[in-house]
């Protein structure tokens, strides 16, 4: 038998944060959360990106206590979080000790998954969160910013998948946050990176 492919259910966080700006309240949300916990989910990514920034900014909430219900909800299924490296999830950089508290207090609240990326995929902004992580048991996934450009092809997001193994993440992912990875595309630099990697990659879309 073949390997299984897991999936990740995004839909508490990238999903409403593309269609609606991350308007959805927690309560609109905490209804659904235990039935996606009896799915099967390799794991839910409910928290991170544009959430926080959401619930302070335009919902009146505590983006701490959100966390927590949805932990609490979700007994079975790993709950991943978006993570901007060096901007934690804002939109400038802090300082290393407080990327270091940031990353210790999600875990603390329920967060198992860190998926840690940088937008320029500058590896400096991403090695501060990547060991805050591993020093607190978390699994990292670091992700690649993935793009189309004279620069960019195939070999550069395979060496940057295999320094990222390197430097201690436990899973890769290739983030297509803008839809521009075609399928044969794909094909060629899942290929490339499998050759090269011994940890699980995985895909977003």
């Amino acid at each position: 038998m073949g390997k299984k492919i897991k999936i990740t259910e995004t839909i508490l966080r990238d999903a409403h944060q593309s269609l609606v700006a991350t308007r959805m309240t927690t309560d609109e949300m905490l209804p659904i959360v235990s039935q996606l916990d009896d799915i099967g989910y390799h794991s839910l990514e409910a928290w991170g990106g544009a959430t926080f920034d959401s619930c302070l900014r335009f919902l009146n909430e505590d983006p701490w206590e959100r966390l927590r219900k949805f932990k609490s909800a979700a007994k079975k299924t790993p709950l991943q979080m978006l993570f901007r490296g060096q901007n934690i999830l804002g939109y400038r950089h802090y300082a290393d000790d407080v990327v270091e508290y940031f990353v210790q207090k999600s875990i603390a609240n329920g967060i198992d998954i860190i998926r840690i990326f940088d937008a320029l995929n500058d590896v400096r902004n991403l090695e501060t969160a990547i060991n805050a992580t591993k020093r607190e048991k978390g699994h990292v996934q670091a992700a690649l910013s993935y793009t189309i450009s004279p620069v960019h092809n195939n070999k550069t997001f395979t060496d940057l998948a295999s320094q990222l193994e390197g430097m201690g993440a436990d899973s890769i992912c290739i983030k297509d946050m803008a839809g521009l990875l075609t399928p044969y595309v794909a094909y060629e630099l899942v290929k490339s990176i499998k050759e090269k990697i011994k940890i699980p990659l995985q895909l977003h879309t």
